[in-house]
């Protein structure tokens, strides 16, 4: 999966330490990322490189975290060479962008990039949130409000019937592959009730035997995906709720319509039930 960066190890411990020379610069617009394409795949811009034109990227950073001894910092309001080799690109290019570990850098980094952006202001306020210098964390020094970076836990279900496994596609979304059912715990219930709860909602179905797979931090939506496999439970017969899932199907292992890729906990426990390992 994209976090699966060993032997290279991303240390998330807030150090509000200034940057060198050859530390990271991650810069991003909404939903685009400036990178540096190379022949093996990407990288991103140094502050040696944008130094020239940008006087006070020395001291309007926001230190994010190290990749081993790399260091990587978010950057806003920067000016570029005018025959730069950088390019603004989507960031959906960290789903298959190597080398890998830059590509998890640079989508947690945008996880964190989306935080900042939206908590400049007090949520219960309104005065200007100020930047902690021991912890990730934004405070507010007029009602001493705290706010961390947003983790939302979500629940990635296999519905299983024997040698079937059960797969769906979106409803109203540009990704069009299949996935497994999928959906935000809500307040009050536990991911297992919440597993049984999207089951029912999105296919009408009554499933049993719910069994923890794996995790995934997904920073595309600023997501904990926690993978749970589980048994139908009597009828097979989908009530498709149409506002969610454009269809919804049973797979025999070997018909399964899915390659394995390196990004998501999905297709990880797509292809392992295909393979047979589950």
């Amino acid at each position: 999966m994209i976090q699966d960066i060993q032997p290279r190890h991303l240390d998330n411990q807030y150090r509000p330490v200034p940057p060198d020379r050859d530390s990271w610069a991650l810069y991003y617009e909404d939903h685009k990322v400036l990178v540096k394409k190379t022949p093996s795949g990407i990288t991103f811009p140094k502050f040696r490189e944008l130094e020239r034109l940008n006087e006070e990227i020395y001291e309007d950073y926001i230190y994010l975290f190290s990749v081993d001894d790399e260091r990587y910092y978010l950057v806003r309001d920067i000016n570029r060479e005018p025959l730069s080799d950088l390019t603004m690109e989507n960031t959906e290019i960290f789903r298959a962008a190597d080398p890998q570990y830059h590509a998890f850098a640079g989508i947690t980094g945008y996880q964190l990039y989306n935080w900042y952006k939206n908590h400049k202001y007090c949520g219960r306020c309104g005065k200007m949130m100020v930047r902690d210098d021991k912890e990730r964390m934004l405070r507010c020094d007029s009602c001493h409000n705290m706010e961390f970076p947003k983790i939302c836990p979500a629940v990635i279900i296999g519905v299983t019937d024997g040698n079937r496994i059960l797969m769906s596609k979106y409803a109203g979304r540009t990704y069009k592959k299949y996935a497994l059912l999928a959906g935000f715990t809500e307040i009050g219930e536990t991911v297992e009730e919440t597993v049984a709860r999207e089951v029912m909602e999105e296919v009408g179905l009554k499933v049993k035997n719910i069994r923890y797979y794996k995790s995934q931090p997904w920073a595309f939506s600023d997501t904990l995906l926690m993978g749970f496999y589980c048994d139908l439970d009597g009828s097979d017969e989908i009530t498709l709720d149409r506002e969610e899932l454009s269809l919804a199907e049973w797979f025999a292992r070997e018909d399964i319509p899915v390659e394995p890729s390196r990004d998501s906990l999905t297709n990880e426990m797509i292809i392992k039930f295909k393979l047979g390992e589950v």
